[in-house]
């Protein structure tokens, strides 16, 4: 309706600008929230002195869901956004005193970066921010620290001090019960491994991470599958991740076949010994995939 009657929402807007200077925090946040849901090009010039308002607001609730309502501006109008200074408003967000106001100013950033090509500056993080954000991470929702995380793994640290340092912070994300911040500290980790050119240190945090991966590895079904499709990425840098761990790679009776197939994937890709694969294909005797992981194997993988 909104879209196909513009006027009438812009009738509805002069009520919400107003509700944005109500003095309930929560009336404040919810008008501003709705007025960015109103996907009409017309209204954007209504919403960007409220929404200036809301992002340096007293409330944190109010700051955080501006936030959010900055990335579905640009997405109406980059233009606007970039001239009414509002990317600069969200940088100047991730030094905010709230960790949750922190998290949304990085998924907004992110956000913008994603759909903006090269229309608006690059989300780059110095490294003062960075250890903000990471300090952030405690006090954080699970779905911020993933905003979080994600936007770190793309900084490059200054020197190997600083990539250790991170590494460390992000470690205790490791054990986290939510699925999705343990694959993106683990992203972090690689990323920042990439800076370090001790060994010893190398192979000490690689260890780490075998631990988590095996555990994705018994949740479910769809979980599994991104869980594998990312530890066929790492073993292709770090082949000895799961040296001792072939056994969660086994395929299981009740296993649906797209699972079973990147277990199978993980397992080559690890060049896994001919006892094993015998093993593996006489578990897959009645599977319809069998064949293709002979194929994969060579044309003679039984023991002699």
């Amino acid at each position: 309706m909104q879209k196909n009657k513009p006027d009438l929402a812009i009738l509805a807007v002069n009520t919400f600008v107003k509700d944005t200077q109500d003095a309930n925090p929560l009336i404040r946040a919810l008008a501003v929230r709705t007025m960015g849901c109103i996907r009409v090009d017309k209204i954007t010039e209504y919403l960007c002195d409220p929404l200036q308002c809301a992002l340096a607001d007293e409330d944190p609730y109010v700051r955080k869901t501006a936030a959010i309502c900055v990335a579905k501006l640009f997405d109406i109008n980059p233009e606007l956004v970039q001239d009414r200074g509002f990317l600069r408003q969200l940088h100047e967000l991730l030094a905010d005193s709230n960790p949750m106001v922190v998290a949304n100013a990085v998924a907004a950033l992110a956000e913008v970066q994603s759909t903006s090509f090269s229309t608006a500056r690059n989300f780059t993080l110095e490294s003062s921010t960075v250890h903000k954000l990471l300090a952030a991470l405690n006090e954080c929702t699970e779905w911020g620290q993933v905003f979080i995380l994600d936007s770190i793994s793309s900084h490059s640290p200054q020197n190997e001090s600083q990539a250790e340092r991170i590494i460390e912070r992000a470690t205790p994300r490791l054990q986290h019960a939510n699925c999705a911040v343990v694959l993106s500290a683990i992203k972090l980790i690689l990323s920042q491994l990439e800076g370090i050119q001790r060994s010893d240190v190398v192979s000490q945090v690689v260890r780490k991470l075998a631990p988590p991966l095996v555990t994705l590895l018994s949740a479910e079904p769809e979980i599994q599958f991104v869980a594998l499709r990312n530890i066929n990425l790492v073993i292709q840098r770090y082949p000895e991740i799961l040296q001792e761990e072939i056994k969660v790679f086994f395929c299981k009776y009740n296993d649906p076949a797209y699972v079973k197939q990147e277990k199978l994937e993980a397992m080559v890709e690890r060049n896994v010994s001919s006892l094993d694969i015998f093993t593996i294909i006489i578990s897959l005797k009645y599977d319809k995939i069998r064949p293709q992981i002979l194929d994969k194997c060579g044309d003679d993988p039984l023991p002699r």
